[in-house]
């Protein structure tokens, strides 16, 4: 699809004047979030999204509207798995309630430059070496095998271990352990300290850009096109700290959330090793469609989904079971 440069400015403002708008309207003022509240919000940039995609269908055409939509999809599907690591920052800084969404906030923000950044390498090494789709192929396709292993062992991080490069900040910023409202900076004894806010902000946007480095080849497994990368990925993330406080304690019943995530990740590496097929060769290979992959997407979505809340629902039901009665309680302290 050609974007002018006139469209890819209005686009950009565009992002910007709902962000501000989110911001004044639902974030200015520090609070905790209820579900209502994060549900509306939630809902708007999800209608948001969809009225971007028919405008891409009316301006683009069909083609332009699928990828986006199935960019979008995935780019959200594999966002809800950040959200688990995204807790764990929040309870390892020990982030006040009210605080919380303005931290999701700017780390989104962080997180959206540092993967515009990465869309742009990524569609110049798309356009310059067409093998670069095998390269994207084979890390989605050992990515899907790692989380399948992942999810076998069952085994649950229960903290979160802060990567080289934070601990490199934090060793190079001078800091101080209190919390002063929703400020980054504060003067004390005549240094400049930087507070818990500014590090979990970083925090938050640094582990979103390593979860790029698998959304961002997955997305270009179903488009090319910078645009529609950039848009989806924008789409996705802005509703991200919304959809934090709307499932957070729909998190640990998704159990199977990594099996499905494994097979989105594994369908699109396989996608991408064909298209570089076709791209570099002669051979003639099926090549897996738009819509097919929106079909596979949203269908392995939907069946995980469904699975685990079963799942998780036996395993209450199981742990109700093996709790002893109050009679048998009695017995055992007699």
């Amino acid at each position: 699809m050609d974007v002018s440069m006139t469209m890819w400015v209005l686009t950009v403002v565009g992002l910007c004047v709902l962000i501000a708008a989110d911001f004044f309207i639902g974030g200015r003022k520090p609070h905790e979030v209820s579900i209502k509240e994060a549900g509306i919000w939630t809902i708007v940039w999800v209608v948001l999204a969809v009225l971007f995609g028919v405008g891409l269908l009316i301006w683009g055409g069909g083609q332009a509207s699928g990828e986006f939509f199935a960019g979008y999809v995935t780019e959200k599907s594999l966002s809800v798995d950040n959200l688990f690591v995204f807790v764990l920052i929040m309870a390892k800084f020990a982030v006040p309630p009210i605080y919380q969404q303005r931290v999701l906030m700017i780390g989104v923000l962080i997180a959206l430059v540092l993967r515009a950044v990465f869309i742009a390498v990524g569609a110049a090494a798309i356009n310059a070496f067409a093998w670069v789709f095998f390269i994207f192929g084979a890390f989605l396709i050992w990515t899907a095998w790692k989380l399948i292993q992942e999810a076998r062992a069952d085994e649950e991080d229960e903290d979160w271990e802060e990567g080289r490069l934070m601990k490199a900040i934090q060793r190079r910023i001078p800091s101080t352990d209190k919390w002063h409202g929703t400020k980054v900076f504060i003067r004390e004894n005549g240094q400049r300290l930087a507070t818990p806010m500014l590090i979990v902000m970083l925090a938050i946007g640094l582990t979103d850009v390593l979860f790029a480095v698998d959304s961002i080849p997955a997305i270009f497994g179903l488009t090319q096109d910078p645009y529609i990368v950039f848009t989806a990925n924008a789409f996705a993330l802005m509703g991200l700290r919304q959809l934090y406080f709307l499932i957070v304690g729909l998190l640990k019943k998704l159990v199977h959330l990594s099996y499905g995530l494994s097979v989105i990740l594994g369908f699109i590496g396989v996608k991408l090793v064909l298209h570089g097929i076709h791209e570099t060769t002669s051979l003639h290979v099926p090549e897996i469609s738009i819509p097919v992959s929106l079909g596979v997407i949203c269908g392995v979505l939907v069946i995980t989904t469904i699975t685990s809340l079963a799942a998780s629902k036996k395993a209450a039901e199981k742990a109700g079971t093996d709790e002893p009665k109050p009679a048998e309680k009695a017995n055992v302290q007699s």
